[in-house]
């Protein structure tokens, strides 16, 4: 019996703290039909449990077409400007057995050994953006360190060359914080997409040792990847591979921010060269406050019952990734932050066939600007109050929009 009315959803308040929102939608109504800000009406579902049942449900499917292709075009449901842009074939938006085939081609870029390699161009990235602000004792830890970083690794991933990438930063940026200007998400995605497609023609001619030029030597040996296809999935690893990792370094380093025992034991491991308690940290901070507040759309195939509550064939699910992943019923005292947390399974990069591609390179990216920026500025701090903050608008991501901290100033050489 409900005893309490259900709180607010999708205020400014609940934009800074969804957890109490959450809490309560897990105890009182856990698969709960809302209003979205966009008036799409659909089922959230925030306990554990019955959330990675649906992120592995088959009757789930990923393909917007089977709510409403009118509710797509108009940036309703999936990503602003992808239809117009049509850049609509990617995994994101796919069953199989088309995700199984690209999935199956793009995973060679994934592989631990090939994510491995990487690690040393990261770190290279990481130490040259800390040194690009370390002499000044302040800096905006979003704008300046958590959203480059990303930006420019998936680049070099996709083979993007290096005077091209500073037009994929202000694309980026443009999806990640919008002017306001009507219609100028729909426009960066488009010049996205055209850049890729002109790329793409250009590689054929010059293929080299990165993932768009694999994904053309897998076309041309008979895998039937269209021209369309390698856009779309160039297009959506860039735009997932930098907006979470965005977040994960900027609401992981706030956490922590905010958690000055939890730091200082942080910074004693990595003052000792261990590595254990940073890689656990990882973990507990894609738990306690991931970059993916819900997991992108799903379609009711069929009429289903989810969670005790009867889904309607086309209706939009979203599995509320932030309340399951702090679900009393799986994880012991999941509003506590615990960065040596043994038992983390948590949700934070999905589960089943969607599982994020990409969470290796997020994760060694995480790990090195965490790690690198914690042993170079020691004494880093907030130089606001939390209250001041603010969280980015939109439905599925969640991140700050800044960060400014300052420090000590020093001189930091870049890592080579």
């Amino acid at each position: 019996m409900q005893t309490t009315p259900s709180p607010p959803l999708f205020s400014r308040e609940f934009g800074a703290d969804p957890y109490p929102a959450y809490a309560w939608l897990r105890e009182n109504a856990p698969v709960y039909k809302a209003e979205l800000p966009s008036g799409v009406a659909a089922w959230l579902v925030t306990r554990y449990a019955d959330a990675r049942a649906a992120l592995a449900d088959p009757r789930l499917s990923k393909n917007p077409d089977r709510h409403s292709a009118q509710a797509h075009h108009s940036g309703r449901v999936g990503i602003p400007g992808e239809r117009g842009a049509n850049v609509m074939t990617h995994l994101l938006n796919i069953d199989p057995p088309d995700h199984t085939r690209l999935r199956r081609l793009v995973a060679k870029a994934f592989t631990p050994r090939r994510v491995a390699a990487f690690e040393p161009r990261v770190r290279e990235l990481t130490g040259s953006l800390i040194a690009s602000f370390a002499g000044r004792g302040e800096a905006d830890l979003i704008h300046e360190f958590a959203f480059p970083l990303p930006i420019y690794a998936i680049c070099d991933m996709l083979g993007v060359p290096r005077e091209d990438q500073d037009d994929f930063r202000d694309w980026a940026g443009m999806m990640l914080h919008p002017s306001g200007k009507r219609g100028g998400v729909g426009r960066s995605v488009k010049r996205m997409r055209a850049y890729l497609g002109d790329l793409i023609h250009r590689k054929r001619a010059d293929l080299g040792d990165d993932l768009i030029s694999d994904l053309i030597r897998a076309s041309d040996h008979g895998e039937h990847l269209t021209e369309d296809e390698a856009a779309a999935m160039s297009f959506i690893l860039l735009f997932a591979g930098f907006e979470t990792t965005v977040n994960l370094i900027g609401n992981g380093l706030y956490t922590l921010l905010r958690h000055p025992a939890e730091l200082a034991d942080l910074r004693r491991s990595l003052a000792a060269g261990e590595e254990a308690l940073l890689e656990s940290a990882v973990e507990e901070l894609l738990r306690y406050d991931g970059p993916v507040e819900l997991a992108t759309w799903r379609f009711a195939r069929e009429p289903l019952v989810l969670g005790g509550q009867r889904v309607e064939r086309g209706d939009p699910v979203l599995v509320v990734l932030a309340g399951a992943d702090r679900d009393p019923r799986r994880f012991e005292r999941p509003d506590v932050l615990d960065l040596a947390r043994r038992d983390n399974q948590h949700l934070g990069y999905g589960h089943g066939i969607h599982y994020c591609l990409g969470a290796p390179l997020a994760r060694l990216e995480g790990r090195a600007a965490i790690g690198m920026l914690l042993s170079e500025l020691p004494d880093i701090r907030l130089a606001v109050d939390s209250d001041d903050l603010r969280w980015r608008g939109g439905l599925i991501m969640r991140g700050l929009r800044s960060l400014p901290v300052e420090f000590t100033s020093s001189h930091v050489t870049e890592s080579q």
